[in-house]
């Protein structure tokens, strides 16, 4: 089986039970289009979408780049790390670029194909709790987890439909927050005990 084939077959029902939290925050924070607060810099970027299309490459269908997995992952890593675990996720990018650099004296992302793949390979047979193993590991599931959850995927690959109606998992939402102290209205009251009622009926 190719690795296209196995991540397809391995993500596809984690896709399904994950989209309706988190992920699909993160990616209607994506289709915003507003820019993150401490997004990558451009060199982390790059690395991440080198590292995303080394492990997903386009075929016959959408390389991880293609579907904007390597903006997914700028959120992540922005918006729902601590500010210590962000620090150690940028720390461990650099380091695999540290890497790239002792061996081909570039970065990963200019490293030709065949030198990303061995540099990555190197990587999964490597101790996993050592850095840069560490970091690409925890990339990877980014990678792999945002390319099966995003609407391109979800519709023209997998072919699944995760909600009834039209799946939007791109489209922007607006959260509402009713401030601290608000009594909840008598109507949202009454209809939150009609609800528990029928469930309990």
């Amino acid at each position: 089986m190719e690795r296209r084939e196995l991540l397809r077959a391995l993500a596809s029902a984690a896709a399904l039970a994950l989209v309706p939290d988190k992920t699909l925050t993160a990616w209607s924070r994506v289709a915003s289009g507003i820019p993150l607060q401490n997004a990558l810099s451009p060199e982390h970027l790059a690395l991440v979408k080198a590292i995303g299309d080394t492990i997903i490459p386009r075929t016959d269908t959408p390389s991880a780049t293609d579907v904007g997995v390597h903006k997914f992952v700028d959120v992540i890593v922005n918006e729902y790390l601590t500010e210590a675990e962000r620090v150690a996720a940028l720390a461990g990018l650099d380091a695999i670029d540290a890497r790239a650099r002792t061996e081909s004296n570039v970065t990963f992302a200019r490293l030709s194909a065949d030198k990303r793949s061995a540099m990555i390979d190197s990587f999964e047979k490597g101790d996993r709790s050592a850095e840069p193993s560490q970091t690409y590991w925890r990339l990877k599931g980014l990678v792999v987890h945002g390319y099966f959850t995003s609407e391109r995927v979800m519709r023209d690959v997998l072919k699944v439909t995760v909600m009834p109606g039209k799946f939007e998992g791109a489209a922007p939402v607006t959260i509402k927050r009713r401030p601290s102290g608000t009594a909840t209205p008598l109507s949202e009251e009454n209809a939150n005990a009609n609800a528990e009622g029928h469930a309990h009926a």
